[in-house]
This record gives structure tokens, C-alpha cells and sequence, in this order.
């Protein structure tokens, strides 16, 4: 009895010696699984950080840009966990703000949720198509050259109703909010619902008053916008060249002669600028210009389509350097005004 005794003993102290081992590698084993998918593995120097998951990246590229980019500290157990939960099939570019201290679990659910941050997106003193797509390219992942060859492909555009000259009134300063994964295309397209939404029928009731398409009102607006940054002034400026307009005479307006040129920088005009032969030239060619000369504020095309009425077919900026300008019915008087302007320019040494 008493070997036999000895004997179970000895099993049962092998069975708990068994038993103790599972726990220990079965708690070994749940600690490793635990810490791999639930304990911090995003350590950052901040509280927050923005990560860009592009539209190339494919799973291996998610994973170096993540390890590389300082997200993660352990890139293995971030590489397993995101296997387990299948995110190579659920990758969803865009922009992700990625919090300090989230565990492997919780980056890999915010990556595959695709709740990425939006951008806002604030276009205004735009001049050129070129400044319109480095503004916007610096918010959205689209590229700048992307943008840019939208703008001059005339079968895209045209779509639209525009073509490559009058394309750029179709974007209105203000601002937008955007996914930062929008596309050049997508960039378009909602462009074009706002330009819809913005020409309501009473906008397009004033510029058939007009005898303008909405293009036309936009070039002229863009004028406006270029001669007067006060907006209690737009109107009588829209007033004199449409008064410039039916008479049949040349707009004769300086941005107009800035933007052939192409040198933002010219402050006074002079004979050789206004001789530039360009379609932009109103010194030179009668009518509006083939399209915009900037990006118009709203104030700006409101500006048109309220016009002032009056008799004014002159103006010229006021000596004062205050922003406003001296209107006059007759050349004489208007002479009488510029050269106040000129004597004042020339003191202050400004000749080009």
C-alpha cells in the first residue's frame, strides 16, 4: 500500500508539475497575444500626428511608412496583428490622425475604417490656372501637374462648358472642406457643383440683362476685382467699363495689360507694356479679354451684375494711395486726375 501510495503521489505531483507548465506557457503565450494587439505601440513626441496612406501603397508599403515615419515601435507585432485583421484587403487612402500611445488593435481599426481627416481648402488673390494647383495641391493628394493638365485639357473642360481660357471662373474664392484622397477629377467635380449652386437663376436673370454668359461676367468681374479692393467701389468700377463696353471703346484696363505681360510685379505701365500684342491687351484690342485675368471674389461678380449706373467712362487711382479711385465723365477731367496720380508717383520714385 504504502508503494503504491508513493507511486501516486509521484503522478500527481508530475500531473500538477504538467499543469503548472500549461499555465505557464498558456499565460505566457495570452500575455504575448495580449501585448502584441492591445498594449500602446504608437509612442509619439506629441499627443497627435498625421499620417498620408497614399493611393500607391499596397501592404508592405503601409508597414514601412508607418515604422519609417515614427508611428510604430514594434513593426513585427503591428505586422502580425494587421494580418490577423486582414487590412491588406482593407486599405483606404486619405489622411489619418493617429493619436499617441493607440495600440496595435486601434490603429489597425482606424486604418481599415477609412475615417480620415478632411482638409479645408481656401483659394483667393489667385491669378493664374499655375497658382490655383499649387493652392490645391498642397491639401489634397492630387498633385499639382495633375491639376494643371485638367485645366488645359480641352475635352476634359469641355464637359463643363468651358474651354482652357474661361475654365478658371468656374472656381469661386471660399472655403471648402475636402477629403484629403480627392482626386484631381473628384477636385472638379465638386467644384462644378458649387459653381452651380453659386449661378442661381437670379445670378443668370442679371447676366442676360447684361447680354453675358457667365463666363463674360466672370472675365469682367476678375478686372474689377484687379482695379479695386473696396467693395463699396466695385460697382461704379463695373460701371464705368460697362458704360466703356456699349459705347464700343477699348476697356483700356492696366491688369488686363499686368496679365499679358505676365509680370505681377509692374506698378506703373509704360509705353512698351501697353504696345504688348496680346488678346489680354485691352489697350490694344477692343472688348473682354478670352477669359479672366484672376480668380473674382464673389463681391466681385455681384459687383458686375449690380452695377452702378452712371455716366463715368474714366477712373484713375486716387494720389492718396488709399485705395479709391477719381471717376470723370470727360478726358479732360480724367487727364486732370491722372496726372495728380503721376506727380505723386513720381515723387515717391516709382517708375516701373
Amino acid at each position: 500500500m504504502a508503494k503504491k501510495k508513493k507511486k501516486n503521489n509521484k503522478i500527481v505531483k508530475v500531473l500538477l508539475l504538467i499543469i503548472v507548465m500549461l499555465l505557464a506557457v498558456g499565460g505566457y503565450t495570452f500575455y504575448n497575444y495580449y501585448t502584441r494587439i492591445y498594449q500602446p505601440n504608437v509612442i509619439l513626441d506629441s499627443q497627435s500626428k498625421y499620417y498620408y496612406l497614399k493611393a500607391e501603397y499596397n501592404f508592405d508599403d503601409v508597414i514601412n511608412s508607418l515604422y519609417e515615419g515614427g508611428f510604430i515601435q514594434n513593426r513585427s507585432s503591428f505586422e502580425w496583428v494587421a494580418e490577423k485583421k486582414n487590412l491588406k484587403n482593407k486599405i483606404y487612402h486619405g489622411k489619418y490622425l493617429i493619436n499617441n500611445k493607440l495600440s496595435n488593435n486601434q490603429l489597425v481599426n482606424l486604418l481599415r475604417s477609412g475615417e480620415q481627416e478632411f482638409v479645408k481648402i481656401v483659394f483667393n488673390n489667385v491669378r493664374t490656372k499655375e497658382q490655383l494647383a499649387s493652392k490645391v495641391s498642397r491639401n489634397i493628394e492630387a498633385d499639382s501637374l495633375q491639376i494643371i493638365d485638367l485645366l488645359n485639357n480641352k475635352k476634359f473642360i469641355s464637359k463643363y462648358g468651358f474651354n482652357s481660357q474661361t475654365v478658371i471662373s468656374m472656381f469661386l474664392p471660399d472655403t471648402y472642406e475636402f477629403s484629403w484622397s480627392t482626386s484631381a477629377e473628384d477636385f472638379f467635380v465638386r467644384m462644378a457643383k458649387e459653381y452651380k449652386s453659386f449661378w442661381t437663376d437670379k445670378r443668370k436673370q442679371k447676366a442676360s440683362n447684361l447680354n453675358m454668359s457667365q463666363s463674360q461676367v466672370s472675365t469682367l468681374a476678375s478686372i474689377v476685382e484687379q482695379e479695386s479692393r473696396k467693395n463699396d467701389e466695385k460697382p461704379i468700377v463695373a460701371g464705368v467699363y460697362i458704360n466703356r463696353l456699349k459705347k464700343g471703346m477699348r476697356l483700356q484696363a492696366d491688369p488686363t495689360v499686368i496679365f499679358a505681360v505676365g509680370d505681377f510685379s509692374i506698378k506703373r505701365l509704360l509705353t512698351k507694356h501697353l504696345k504688348y500684342d496680346s488678346p489680354y491687351n485691352t489697350y490694344r484690342y477692343k472688348g473682354l479679354p478670352p477669359g479672366p485675368i484672376c480668380i473674382p471674389a464673389i463681391s466681385s461678380i455681384d459687383a458686375v451684375l449690380d452695377y452702378k449706373k452712371h455716366k463715368y467712362i474714366f477712373f484713375c487711382a486716387k494720389e492718396d494711395f488709399s485705395g479709391y479711385h477719381n471717376f470723370a465723365v470727360t478726358l479732360s477731367e480724367h487727364n486732370r486726375n491722372a496726372r495728380k496720380y503721376q506727380n505723386r508717383l513720381n515723387k515717391l520714385k516709382v517708375y516701373k
